[in-house]
């Protein structure tokens, strides 16, 4: 795992805590970087205003994603997300307390990755940000976009 940023776009703070302490529990103490609104997000993304330094905001390997967001939704944030080539083919993971099935199709009718509700016990918690790092920063290959330029010049 050379990669391991991970986008937290969470605006609740006592989420953002549970995460963080999860993520530690975990193996990874230092992974996440947390942005509390969807503009936020889109500005870590696209490195601009204070994110335009890649040093110190690295481009996150796996966005975790809440869907009810101050200033612009989760859902517009995937979106873009997904309609610019330099973010397209980050993992996005759909992660909220939203138990509502029309919020499950449109997170996949806007090409998210998963969808996760937040358990409420932390131990199940826990488990679920474990398996999450199994899986998107351990089994999975993501597209290295630099590959895809270089498949779409042939």
């Amino acid at each position: 795992m050379k990669d391991t940023t991970i986008l937290l776009v969470e605006d609740n703070a006592d989420d953002q805590m549970l995460t963080l302490k999860a993520f530690e529990r975990v193996g990874l103490p230092d992974a996440v970087r947390v942005v509390k609104d969807g503009v936020e997000a889109l500005d870590y993304l696209f490195a601009r205003g204070r994110y335009a330094d890649r040093d110190s905001c690295p481009k996150p390997a796996l966005v975790l994603l809440d869907l009810k967001l101050p200033k612009l939704s989760g859902l517009e944030v995937l979106r873009q997300i997904r309609s610019h080539e330099e973010t397209c083919f980050i993992p996005v993971v759909v992660l909220t307390s939203s138990v509502e099935h029309s919020d499950v199709v449109s997170c996949y009718r806007s090409s998210g990755n998963s969808y996760i509700r937040k358990p409420i016990d932390f131990n199940q918690f826990k488990e679920a940000i474990s398996l999450i790092k199994r899986y998107w920063l351990e089994l999975n290959h993501p597209v290295i976009p630099a590959k895809v330029k270089n498949l779409d010049a042939h």
